[in-house]
């Protein structure tokens, strides 16, 4: 992929180094179990370690403030049941071309009241606009090059950035500016880490277990020299013998370098592990596996070691109560209370090849697009993602169903979005199209919450079904006919 194009400079190849998604959210427990861990033994050393990676000055200072900390910080909002958003970042360090680019890009938000987390990734090639000059000239570039205009503002144009994205946090709080006109979320803090940290800490832990449900082969896998690992080729290129990565099934004990090809590799040989959800798949496994090996006893001994495997390598505005309060309410949190959404071409955005008529990029970059440039659909989806619970426990059954002129597949991009928030949605295909959206009660009243729901989505009325709608037939449920109406909105248009 291209890289941002800075003043002078060139693109990096095609094998640039992607870092696996959720790597950031794993780092923080580690980095907070250790720095819990160490105590009385090793103050010294974690004040020093606080200061290089922190906002924090004095640790004993925080600390004195755990027992009401202060108002609007993550602590206390925890503490009070407020809503925290936290924007999670992984760059590629210094072994790699493109130092700054993040190729990690997350969203996260927590609320505390039902114990449930979003994490929305978000596509590092969506193109976006980046605000951060005094003079407010306009600047497009993929959403990845946010965080290194302000790490490396010299290798783009001239002139001074905005005061608030320069200095240590500078880059965090643009990375953060940017994908805040893209949600509609406010965030609290930042948190970035790179790729040495994540083989690092695995390495320190003495390795993690993985459970490969099938081979991984690979001969298109980067390596950190603009080329491919172990006499690998391009993408589109056959694979030489024994070239790339390979993995058997089963399970087995991987260190740090290997646990980051598992999680990386896109281009893999067995088509069910080439996929976007097959390489999600793999991510997740690889988190289970070092929250995990973090849990076992002895690794809260090798907290020091774990301290001096992230110092150089992790940024964040956090403070130690921030740390604390984030392990404490995520600690006993299962898998079941994260909803994992990930944006792709599949749902919010389209992705367009170098020169193809009608991208929003570069004309020679493969880019991505929004569906909708306003972002307010976008804004709507994640203001809707925490569901009351009164909603999701009538597990009612919804039809999407297509009635629009404009799209083609618009219920199929509203169910990958909305299945992941825990409700049933179902493809009910298409039918003639009708200009205002409606949501048929095939029940009865049986879901008074979910129809209210979806009422309040859509801002479409829930209407009892009569014998004949243009809406396929359905015995009990909530049948949502998607219109032109709601297609305009979905667009940006309306």
């Amino acid at each position: 992929m291209p890289r941002a194009r800075h003043v002078g400079g060139q693109s990096s190849p095609a094998g640039r180094s992607r870092l696996l998604r959720r790597l950031p959210l794993v780092l923080v427990l580690v980095l907070v179990l250790g720095v819990l861990a160490v105590g009385g033994y090793a103050v010294a050393r974690t004040g020093t370690f606080l200061h290089h990676v922190t906002n924090l000055n004095n640790p004993v200072t925080v600390i004195q403030n755990e027992v009401e900390p202060p108002a609007g910080s993550i602590a206390w909002k925890l503490k009070h049941g407020q809503q925290v958003n936290l924007l999670l970042l992984g760059y590629g360090g210094s072994e790699n071309d493109a130092p700054w680019l993040t190729d990690t890009i997350m969203a996260v938000s927590i609320e505390p009241s039902s114990h449930r987390v979003l994490e929305a990734s978000i596509p590092r090639d969506l193109y976006v606009g980046i605000d951060a000059w005094q003079d407010g000239r306009p600047y497009e570039e993929k959403i990845n090059a946010a965080f290194e205009v302000a790490m490396d503002p010299s290798s783009f144009a001239p002139g001074p950035l905005k005061p608030e994205f320069q200095g240590k946090d500078g880059a965090g709080h643009l990375a953060e500016a940017t994908v805040s006109r893209l949600t509609g979320l406010t965030f609290d803090r930042y948190l970035a880490v790179d790729f040495k940290a994540f083989r690092s800490v695995v390495d320190t832990l003495g390795g993690i277990t993985v459970n490969m449900d099938g081979p991984l082969d690979d001969c298109h896998y980067p390596d950190y020299h603009n080329g491919y690992l172990n006499n690998g080729v391009p993408p589109g290129y056959a694979c030489p013998p024994g070239a790339g990565i390979h993995f058997p099934a089963g399970q087995y004990s991987v260190n740090g370098e290997q646990a980051l090809e598992i999680a990386r590799s896109r281009d893999a040989e067995e088509p069910e592990q080439a996929t976007d959800f097959g390489r999600v798949r793999r991510q997740q496994m690889i988190i289970a596996a070092i929250r995990q090996r973090t849990s076992a006893v002895d690794a809260l001994l090798k907290a020091p070691q774990l301290m001096d495997a992230l110092q150089n390598d992790f940024k964040t505005d956090m403070d130690l109560n921030d740390l604390k309060a984030l392990y404490d309410f995520g600690v006993k949190l299962p898998d079941s209370s994260l909803l994992r959404l990930g944006i792709s071409d599949q749902d919010l955005v389209d992705d367009y090849a170098p020169y193809q008529r009608g991208s929003c990029g570069a004309v020679d970059a493969f880019a991505l697009c929004p569906e909708d440039p306003t972002y307010q659909t976008w804004h709507s989806i994640f203001a809707h993602a925490f569901i009351d619970r009164r909603t999701l426990d009538e597990h009612a059954p919804i039809k999407l169903v297509n009635a629009t002129i404009s799209s083609s597949d618009i219920q199929l991009r509203l169910g990958r979005v909305l299945g992941p928030f825990s409700l049933a949605v179902a493809d009910g295909g298409q039918t003639p199209a009708t200009a205002k959206t409606a949501i048929y009660d095939y029940s009865g009243g049986k879901y008074p919450q979910t129809a209210a729901w979806l009422q309040e989505f859509f801002g479409a009325p829930v209407v009892a079904a009569p014998a004949a709608t243009g809406a396929p037939p359905s015995s009990e449920g909530l049948v949502v006919v998607i219109g032109s109406d709601y297609a305009r909105r979905w667009q940006g248009i309306a």
